[in-house]
């Protein structure tokens, strides 16, 4: 049993008990929905991250991962459609990181990227452990009705990603060669992430633009050194940045009909996003927007930048689908962050196909599972 077998039994285990009429929507989205007043809805979301499992100590300065601690739930609450509004976070540590300063720069990096979006930090736990672990939980709120839901696609709507994909899988697999993040890197992008938010509201949607910070190049066409698109590719995945303007402007706008993050990869998403429907999907691979450095970098290094723009996890991108009469009142960039067409609705329920030239197969999900059989 895995974990998403697992989470359908608990579903349905729950289905037939007593809760709270105030819980509109719980197993089975990106965030639970739980109204709160006649106009107002509450989006809570949770996320655990285990040393080994989800992150290796050696390879991501704690500044970092206290960074990637609260964009991974930030993220599932732009998945909703919700704007954040506060965060909690527990935190167990080992005597040893606790005596060094690991949870002075967890909390900065944790702080800066709370500061960016407006969210408050209003509690949480600590606790001596035998590793770190880290439960990060993000509230938001959206309109009564207005979360974005994985249950309502229907066929003929079009399907949508944000940003570019892959570049977090190839940063895993340098990772894993021994690859480590430059501090200069993580300094030019501390310094790019001030830059740009001096002197601006966090989460001020203007003309559909919401400032943010580029402090990772996706898709760029820009000729950088093989040792600058490393560091790029290295900070897609251990710096992600939440697309948390996109998601407001979706869901505040009703532009999107169903949405998830790409946590997992776009094949098991996009599968979940169908199964959660009862639709199918037909996907195009040339529209399938492939992260630059994943392109050059990659394929001089025998691995398929398709392949880990499909089922690599962790880019944090929305993935969501649109009616064709809105299709027009998408903006063309929300942070400087473009989204790309790359396939539609179909009414097969749960059959993903992917259309490469003159070929048509099923696409199956590939992407991270936990227990995998």
């Amino acid at each position: 049993m895995n974990e998403f077998e697992f989470i359908r039994r608990l579903r349905e285990q729950t289905a037939s008990r007593n809760r709270s009429t105030r819980v509109i929507t719980s197993i089975g989205d990106d965030g639970s929905v739980i109204r709160q007043s006649a106009d107002r809805d509450l989006v809570v979301t949770t996320d655990l991250l285990v040393e080994e499992i989800d992150f290796h100590r050696a390879a991501i300065p704690p500044r970092l991962l206290g960074h990637k601690a609260l964009a991974v739930s930030l993220s599932d609450i732009a998945a909703m459609g919700a704007r954040p509004i506060c965060s909690l976070v527990s935190i167990g540590l080992p005597d040893q990181v606790w005596q060094s300063d690991f949870k002075d720069e967890f909390f900065a990096g944790y702080l800066a990227l709370a500061d960016r979006f407006g969210v408050t930090l209003a509690g949480g736990d600590i606790s001596q452990s035998k590793q770190i672990v880290i439960d990060s939980i993000v509230l938001g709120e959206a309109a009564a009705g207005s979360a974005v839901l994985r249950s309502n696609a229907k066929a003929g709507d079009q399907v949508f990603v944000t940003g570019a994909l892959g570049g977090a899988a190839a940063g895993l697999k340098l990772i894993e060669l021994g690859a480590r993040v430059d501090q200069r890197s993580e300094i030019r992008s501390q310094r790019s992430v001030r830059a740009v938010t001096a002197g601006t509201e966090p989460l001020a949607v203007a003309g559909g633009l919401v400032s943010e910070p580029r402090a990772v190049a996706t898709g760029s066409t820009t000729h950088q050194s093989d040792d600058d698109a490393i560091q790029a590719l290295l900070l897609r995945q251990l710096q992600p940045q939440p697309r948390v303007g996109w998601g407001i402007i979706l869901g505040e706008e009703q532009l999107a009909t169903s949405m998830i993050d790409i946590s997992d990869g776009l094949s098991s998403d996009l599968h979940h996003l169908c199964m959660e429907s009862n639709v199918g999907a037909l996907i195009e691979s040339a529209a399938i927007p492939i992260d630059q450095h994943v392109k050059t970098l990659c394929g001089r290094r025998a691995l398929d930048p398709l392949a880990l723009a499909l089922h690599g996890g962790e880019d944090f991108e929305l993935l969501f689908t649109v009616r064709p009469a809105d299709i027009q009142r998408l903006p063309k960039l929300v942070d400087g962050i473009s989204v790309s067409r790359i396939g539609e609705i179909t009414d097969q329920a749960e059959v993903i196909r992917l259309h490469e030239k003159d070929r048509v197969w099923n696409l199956e999900p590939k992407g991270f599972e936990h227990f995998a059989k």
